[in-house]
């Protein structure tokens, strides 16, 4: 099994991306994921400039995925689309099927996201002749339901697993982050850029219960499959996924890396450089929250 870094879904300051992507480049990821997924008004990198990092990224040995937005909400978000569709120079993660679409008809591979909703080996036929050669299960699909769905999966199809991060869980039209600040969508002064982990929500009684990420809602504790790994590789999973966070994202590469050479141990090592508790439910079939450690 290979380590892939996804997307980053938070929104960093340009120096603190640029820094974290310099970094990555000495880090023992296979792939890497660049591209804004979450919130078009993110925009203190351009595609130009996430571009730019890929090409840097692949000189050093990297293969760069371009990811997809999940929500396309104007014509300048399908303008985007069409662009990085049209660059040609790299692999593209398809995360809405408007992508699948314009992927299909530039005969281009790509890599089927989770945000695609793939729960059947149907679906995955349809995508494979679409000219899928990679996909990612949703994110809340349990073990026990991607071996069976594997059984009957297209020959050749490789699947990645998101297997560290806070779980991306839902997308909506209106930013919760800005209505957290009493701010409307359009004039939300950027306030995710001061939450570089997303802002914790808790409830009535002061237990964390998500988070907040602009559109997107993510779990509030961080998925964690560290302990999984051998049930991965006799699923055939080729690549995990590791979601950035902004601090000790070196050191969970590196964790995640000596795991899979066969260390042992890291589970705990890990859960003390999380931005939140560990948990695994969703991988065991129970609810979400749940960690199978305790």
């Amino acid at each position: 099994m290979n380590l892939s870094l996804g997307p980053l879904l938070y929104y960093w300051s340009r120096d603190d991306v640029l820094a974290f992507y310099t970094e990555a480049e000495n880090w023992p990821v296979t792939r890497v994921y660049l591209g804004e997924t979450v919130c078009s008004r993110r925009q203190l990198l351009r595609l130009r400039d996430w571009l730019a990092l890929a090409e840097k990224l692949a000189a050093v040995g990297k293969e760069v995925v371009l990811s997809s937005q999940t929500l396309i909400e104007s014509e300048s978000d399908l303008k985007t689309l069409r662009r990085i569709v049209g660059d040609g120079r790299f692999l593209v993660e398809a995360n809405e099927w408007g992508a699948v679409w314009l992927l299909a008809k530039a005969g281009a591979a790509f890599i089927a996201g989770p945000t695609l909703n793939i729960y059947n080996p149907e679906t995955l036929d349809v995508l494979a002749g679409q000219g899928a050669m990679r996909w990612l299960p949703p994110v809340e699909m349990s073990g026990a339901t991607l071996a069976s769905l594997l059984e009957r999966a297209p020959v050749g199809m490789e699947t990645e697993v998101f297997a560290y991060g806070k779980l991306p869980l839902a997308y909506s039209a209106r930013c919760f982050t800005a209505r957290h600040y009493n701010l409307p969508k359009d004039d939300c002064q950027f306030r995710c850029l001061d939450h570089a982990d997303g802002l914790p929500l808790a409830t009535r009684e002061g237990e964390a219960f998500l988070t907040l990420n602009g559109i997107q809602t993510q779990s509030a504790g961080v998925y964690n499959l560290v302990d999984e790994l051998s049930a991965l590789r006799e699923l055939n999973i080729s690549t995990l996924r590791l979601s950035p966070q902004s601090r000790h994202m070196g050191r969970i590469v590196e964790a995640f890396h000596a795991a899979l050479a066969g260390e042992g141990g890291h589970a705990e090592k890990l859960a003390r450089i999380m931005p939140g508790r560990p948990v695994d439910g969703y991988w065991h079939g129970k609810a979400g929250l749940e960690y199978s450690a305790q």
